[in-house]
């Protein structure tokens, strides 16, 4: 609830052109990802809305409960799941309902918002990862989502992975939360579409 509180207060500024929506992966942008976040979102007037362990419905709570009213950002990029899989087992389909329910918040709270959906990123260090096999079971259902008009999907995870599927600490040092060289490569990755669907 305290960064809740944060958060409320930081969306009543104002100002707000660019949200990231989701867990601990992308709290991390204030940490280990907090110069990546400082060089390609600073800028963009961007908002942190990721939470240590939230599920998709705890992200659905926030969202109807003030961290979107006022606001009006070109962009939100959203990325949430991971915590489904482990804290409370969900299966894949209730998890894509999840992030379902959250980008029909998203579209009925912030209509001229466009939304850039991202796969849940890999974890566990091999393909054979029963919690990385669950989120891709996730992951296959997200494209369906995206009507390429207001919500867009893309899928960064080869670009974590060595041929093999491999996760390297290098790149994520525990198989779950990106290093410094993790966020860049997420923020590479999602730049070409940053740009775009936020018309610069």
């Amino acid at each position: 609830m305290e960064r809740h509180e944060r958060a409320v207060a930081r969306i009543r500024q104002g100002h707000v052109d660019l949200l990231f929506i989701g867990d601990s992966i992308t709290q991390g942008w204030e940490e280990d990802g907090r110069q990546v976040w400082n060089a390609f979102y600073q800028r963009r007037h961007a908002a942190n809305l990721g939470y240590n362990g939230d599920q998709t419905d705890n992200v659905l709570w926030r969202l109807q409960n003030g961290e979107l009213d006022g606001i009006t950002p070109k962009l939100a990029v959203v990325m949430i799941g991971t915590n489904n899989a482990t804290m409370r087992e969900d299966p894949p389909e209730y998890t894509a309902a999840g992030i379902q329910a959250i980008l029909t918040t998203l579209r009925t709270r912030l209509p001229g918002t466009k939304i850039l959906l991202l796969a849940i990123f890999p974890r566990g260090l091999t393909n054979d990862d029963l919690f990385r096999r669950v989120n891709e079971a996730v992951n296959e259902r997200l494209p369906a989502f995206a009507d390429q008009r207001r919500v867009f999907f893309l899928n960064l995870n080869r670009r974590f992975l060595d041929g093999q599927g491999g996760l390297s600490a290098e790149i994520m040092s525990d198989a779950l939360h990106p290093s410094a060289l993790g966020y860049r490569i997420w923020a590479e990755g999602i730049e070409d579409m940053v740009k775009r669907l936020m018309e610069e």
